[in-house]
């Protein structure tokens, strides 16, 4: 399994590091490799939070989020996002983006690709921080299975029950941070982070609708079959438009995760092409984990998993909304998401043993076999 899930991300690890070496010689290659592993290293709680997605689509579109969704996550959000994100904030038309971009020594305005990718950053963070404090307050808020941090959990779970909840807490942080972090970028944060509102409402609005339907269908069509088990196999068999809405919202959640690193990578070089091979090297890896970790089951065995991926995510959110003006290393919210997801694998780690224990000791058989 191991083979058939990374055997892409070793080939292409192989490919682009040869491509650097040939390229750019032993500096391009070291500078690729850096940023190939300061992307896993930064991101493996977006692979997590990807998983809990991925797994309630079929096979196939699991097939689409490695394929397609690589092309998109590497040359889309990664190369050419950032030219998008450049030309509509400086006001630059496509053909001096591109000049910039692949001439690290030209201006525009006084200024180079990258720092003009760093003055758009009021835009990214607040777009990027509201789409995931909202995927962290409906997570937090909603109703869940098992409760990792019971003290805290159940009462917001009880104070989620209020309509609308986390719009409402996203809009207010959205009118802080314009006012407390945003200065002169008052008007842009307000506008990009209402976007990213917009956005995760939209995208995973029409998912959960059309994910609502296909389960009403599959469960109409199973009168034989008990509910609990009909619902437990559409969440994993979902496919067509809430397959496809799963793969869009996917993708912006990639993008929010992806912002922080390839503005930040340009601290490490400013070649554009350098940057793309080793962040698309990384989130080749990211990938593939996402889809190990639905294939292995490891978000099952691992119930609290989950609960700290969103936690990190909800860290992550905060870091963007301060980027707005104070400058934070990419390491810090690196540690942060490892420090959040190997807590809660510890936590699953100690509940799973303590569940074992009480089952011996239920079972008489296995009791007298031990």
């Amino acid at each position: 399994m191991f083979l058939r899930t990374f055997g892409w991300s070793l080939a292409t690890t192989i490919a682009g590091l040869v491509a650097a070496g040939l390229i750019w010689g032993a500096q391009g290659f070291g500078v690729v490799l850096i940023l190939a592993i300061l992307e896993i290293s930064l991101s493996f709680d977006n692979a997590v939070v990807n998983a809990t997605v991925l797994k309630r689509m079929n096979p196939f579109w699991q097939k689409i989020f490695l394929t397609v969704g690589v092309l998109i996550a590497v040359f889309g959000m990664r190369l050419l996002f950032p030219l998008l994100v450049v030309g509509l904030t400086a006001h630059i038309g496509p053909s001096t983006v591109i000049d910039l971009a692949l001439n690290s020594g030209h201006t525009y305005a006084g200024l180079t690709y990258a720092q003009h990718l760093e003055a758009a950053n009021p835009a990214i963070a607040a777009f990027g921080g509201i789409f995931l404090l909202m995927i962290f307050l409906d997570f937090i808020l909603g109703e869940k299975d098992f409760h990792w941090l019971r003290w805290l959990e159940k009462p917001l779970e009880r104070i989620g029950q209020l309509e609308a909840l986390s719009s409402v807490i996203a809009l207010v942080t959205l009118a802080l941070a314009s006012r407390f972090f945003a200065g002169v970028h008052a008007e842009t944060v307000l506008l990009a982070g209402l976007l990213g509102l917009a956005v995760y409402l939209g995208v995973n609005g029409l998912s959960g609708v059309f994910e609502s339907t296909l389960e009403e269908d599959e469960e109409s069509q199973d009168d034989g079959v008990e509910e609990a088990g009909a619902r437990g196999r559409s969440m994993v068999q979902v496919a067509g438009k809430a397959a496809f809405f799963l793969f869009l919202y996917l993708e912006v959640l990639d993008a929010s995760f992806s912002f922080d690193g390839v503005v930040g990578a340009f601290a490490i070089s400013s070649d554009i092409f350098q940057i793309t091979l080793g962040l698309g090297i990384g989130a080749m890896y990211i990938r593939s984990l996402t889809v190990f970790l639905v294939r292995k089951g490891t978000l099952d065995d691992y119930v609290y998993l989950e609960h700290g991926a969103h936690y990190a995510i909800g860290a992550l959110a905060a870091i963007l909304l301060i980027s707005i003006e104070h400058k934070i290393p990419e390491i810090v919210t690196g540690l942060i998401g490892v420090a959040f997801i190997g807590a809660a694998l510890g936590s699953s780690l100690v509940r799973n043993k303590r569940e074992a224990a009480l089952d011996s000791v239920e079972d008489p058989v296995v009791s007298g076999q031990r």
